[in-house]
């Protein structure tokens, strides 16, 4: 007797009202939260043409997709497998707009074919954020920071983040010795963390003993600070191999600031994908999931491959997975209001890290930047910066004898060119500025 036909394809839920309406609200708590940090949301077409998708899709990728012909033009389309590379293409096309850096949001769906019995979905929700235009650890630790702040806002129980760098191994290979193929094979092991094949591969290769066995032992280099001082060591004076450690450094200390670095594990073993990401890269964990529930990392090629040479780092979390995660009972999110620019000279961007924290701790939408002139343009910078986004209150975090505990709130409502001026201690600066936001929106 045949199998009964299913009536859904495999791979594919239904969600029925209940779970709808808490699956929607959790979406909305994210990107409430997201709109905090200044990430629009954006909606994504389903399908796009598979010839221009395909240059920003892995190989993996492209075997996985849902491909089928475009009746009215011949052309192949492709079921939507992957919003980073349509954000990607859409910057490229000049569709984000031109100031730079650019934040986006997204809830999507993107579908992938998996074999029956991988478990996995073959139609996946997810909400994520890209950050585009902007290559510094400071964009990285926020990437970080948000994952961090989202998890505590949903209520996650007793997760961890992974961070790594796809550049010392990538980095380690390429000195190792290892002939091209080689060298590809050892990637494409390690990711797996298939320790047994990727010594066979260094032992076919014959590399010197010393070199194999600190090859091996990156997949498994996992903990604190401690881990970027034996990837230190084992780097010397090479700049290659110590350009990303002391990126992560830089990162990790950043989140050293407000705390998150707790919640956080620092994985030299930590690759995702060597073809797709190109820097900082971190997995999500929870004791309540039996794998990953989202991650992302650093691509700066990737909008490049569309035509527009820009970096970019991102991430992607499965609303699936995260929901059968969560408790119940967690918090749901407020409305998301107009954001603040708070603005601080390099010196003092730490400091104004910490104050833009406390700010998106009472529901307050903040955008940083690090003013790069000098201190005499500082009124007019912050006031080309709030025209330019269309922001009507800036924040000055600036150092002056007498008013370090205070900061410059300026307000553009009524005028860019004769703003409202008003000095505010650093410690009411919060409660002022939800009076304000409350009071006009």
């Amino acid at each position: 007797m045949k199998p009964p036909r299913s009536l859904i394809p495999i791979g594919t839920a239904t969600l029925l009202p209940e779970t709808a309406q808490h699956v929607r609200k959790l979406e909305d708590q994210l990107l409430v939260y997201l709109a905090r940090w200044g990430y629009q949301e954006i909606i994504l077409p389903t399908f796009e043409y598979l010839d221009v998708l395909s240059v920003g899709l892995s190989p993996e990728v492209l075997d996985q997709c849902y491909k089928f012909a475009d009746r009215t033009s011949g052309r192949m389309l492709v079921l939507r497998p992957d919003a980073t590379a349509q954000i990607a293409r859409m910057v490229a096309m000049g569709l984000g707009g031109e100031a730079l850096p650019l934040r986006f949001s997204y809830r999507t769906t993107v579908f992938r074919y998996e074999l029956e019995h991988r478990g996995r979905d073959r139609e996946v929700f997810q909400v994520g954020v890209e950050l585009v235009g902007s290559d510094t650890y400071q964009g990285d630790a926020e990437m970080v920071t948000m994952l961090a702040g989202l998890f505590g806002q949903v209520g996650l129980p007793k997760w961890k983040i992974s961070l790594g760098h796809v550049g010392f191994f990538k980095a380690l290979l390429s000195r190792s010795g290892l002939s091209t193929t080689g060298r590809k094979q050892a990637e494409l092991a390690a990711a797996r963390k298939d320790l047994p094949r990727l010594e066979q591969i260094l032992t076919t290769e014959r590399l010197p003993r010393q070199m194999a066995r600190n090859i091996l032992q990156v997949p498994e280099r996992c903990g604190q600070l401690e881990v970027l001082e034996w990837g230190k060591r084992i780097a010397g004076k090479d700049a290659q191999l110590l350009k990303p450690l002391n990126r992560l450094e830089q990162v990790f200390q950043q989140l050293e600031q407000t705390g998150v670095q707790q919640h956080v594990l620092l994985d030299l073993g930590e690759f995702r994908g060597f073809d797709y990401y190109d820097g900082v890269v971190f997995d999500v964990f929870t004791s309540a999931a039996g794998s990953e529930i989202g991650g992302g990392g650093r691509y700066n090629h990737l909008v490049g491959r569309f035509g527009r040479d820009l970096p970019a780092i991102g991430f992607g979390l499965d609303l699936d997975r995260l929901f059968s995660a969560l408790e119940p009972g967690g918090q749901l999110g407020n409305n998301g209001f107009s954001p603040v620019l708070l603005v601080s000279h390099g010196r003092q961007a730490e400091e104004a890290f910490v104050l833009a924290q406390q700010l998106r701790g009472v529901g307050i939408s903040v955008i940083e930047e690090t003013m790069k002139t000098t201190q005499k343009s500082f009124l007019t910078w912050a006031r080309s910066e709030a025209r330019r986004r269309g922001i009507f209150r800036v924040v000055l975090y600036e150092c002056k004898k007498g008013t370090t505990e205070s900061v410059l709130l300026l307000d553009y409502s009524v005028s860019f060119l004769k703003p409202r001026q008003s000095r505010v201690a650093i410690q009411k600066l919060p409660q002022q500025l939800r009076a304000e936001i409350h009071g006009n929106f």
